[in-house]
């Protein structure tokens, strides 16, 4: 056998492995249950949302007002904590809120960071320390640029309640509207799930920690036993970090795919996605060349060998080249289509997965280059380059600061 052959084989063989013993990372069955017929808890807890912010006059008007119109039996309010915005975040948010209606909203400002925090962390600080004072027994935690349903509080609270949850979050539809986000963005959230399979995260015994930075209810006395978030204060990646945190204070956590929350944030070009992805690929790594090496090479021995061994197989009728390769991909294409069908993109394309892996290998290492350029970890006007590592995470941190 030729020596892209046994590299084949050797692929081949991760694919299996992935397949079958990886936690059903493929599968997108990992959801909210849907409202019971006894509707819900008798009495329902507080909550207060706690929404960071930072020049996101853009996205508000689409985000906001979907969570001041939920549709919640107990006592909520909204907090917005606009971090330093120059385009008006706070003064249109206090707008949206008097043209809409709704729950209540608060907009408070938290000032610059003190050192050793990143921006939108500080910003969680002073909103979660406003929100305790309402006494509430839950927070939300969401990003500006997500929209929720009007069920998706109720939702999220029950499902903590039913199966006394600390933590439940939900990881947000990513917008899929232009041709690069149809290509990449499916791709991204299939990687996360294969490095943090749901069912591991959301079983008795878990095997393995995650959350989803863009929706998370968290029980506000776990929240104080976890330190959050003074403990992950220096986070680039924070929602792996918060997760973290909660359960090393024994918390009990679940996560998975969400129906009726989704991100309004556009990503029209290549540009604004690598961007998104290189800000804090390298802070995923702790920053490690070594790691950086390995998962290069992971990298192109799990996604880039099947597609070439097969290729250059069939070109040079070397049959188990040829078959080793097709074989890997196959296998590697079924367990995308899934996450596919979850984006509502036609099956087909489940094969141009390679290519998508490329890129994110790409990305992976201008995101070091970054780093050791001084330019790491730069998102709306600031710079965290700093050696702290979140230990693990996702390829990055969607769009949190």
């Amino acid at each position: 056998m030729s020596t892209l052959a046994w590299f084949a084989c050797v692929s081949l063989a991760v694919w299996v492995w992935l397949l079958l013993g990886r936690g059903f990372f493929w599968r997108t069955d990992q959801r909210l249950p849907r409202a019971g017929a006894d509707g819900g808890p008798r009495a329902w807890p507080g909550v207060v949302v706690v929404v960071p912010a930072r020049d996101e006059a853009e996205v508000l008007p689409l985000s906001l007002p979907s969570l001041l119109a939920q549709d919640y039996p107990g006592r909520a309010e909204v907090i917005l904590v606009d971090d330093g915005s120059a385009d008006g975040t706070g003064r249109l948010a206090v707008e949206l809120a008097a043209r809409h209606g709704g729950l209540p909203l608060t907009v408070a400002s938290p000032g610059e960071p003190a050192p050793g925090w990143t921006g939108k962390l500080w910003a969680l600080r002073h909103g979660m320390a406003l929100a305790r004072a309402r006494g509430p027994e839950f927070l939300l935690l969401t990003d500006a640029d997500i929209a929720h349903g009007p069920d998706s509080l109720s939702r999220l609270v029950a499902a903590a309640l039913d199966d006394d949850r600390d933590l439940v979050s939900q990881m947000a539809r990513l917008r899929v509207t232009g041709f690069w986000e149809r290509l990449v963005v499916p791709a991204f959230v299939y990687f996360f799930a294969q490095l943090y399979p749901f069912r591991r995260i959301n079983a008795a015994r878990p095997r393995a920690t995650a959350a989803a930075g863009g929706c998370v209810l968290l029980r506000t006395e776990t929240a104080v036993a976890a330190g959050v978030p003074d403990a992950i204060r220096a986070a680039v990646i924070d929602d792996v970090s918060l997760a973290r945190a909660v359960r090393a204070a024994g918390g009990r956590i679940w996560l998975g795919l969400a129906e009726r929350v989704e991100s309004v944030r556009p990503y029209p070009g290549l540009g604004e996605l690598w961007a998104m992805v290189a800000r804090s690929a390298y802070a995923q790594l702790r920053y490690s060349p070594p790691l950086l090496l390995g998962t290069v090479a992971g990298l192109a021995l799990v996604y880039l060998v099947p597609p070439v061994a097969c290729l250059a197989g069939l070109g040079a009728g070397d049959a188990p080249t040829a078959w080793a390769g097709g074989a890997a991909w196959a296998v590697m294409a079924g367990t995308y289509v899934p996450m596919l069908r979850y984006y509502r993109r036609p099956p087909w394309t489940a094969p141009l997965l390679p290519f998508t892996a490329f890129l994110y290998l790409l990305m992976t290492v201008d995101s070091a280059v970054r780093h050791h350029r001084g330019r790491g970890g730069a998102w709306k006007g600031r710079v965290y380059s700093g050696s702290h590592a979140e230990g693990d995470g996702e390829f990055a941190s969607r769009h949190g600061e």
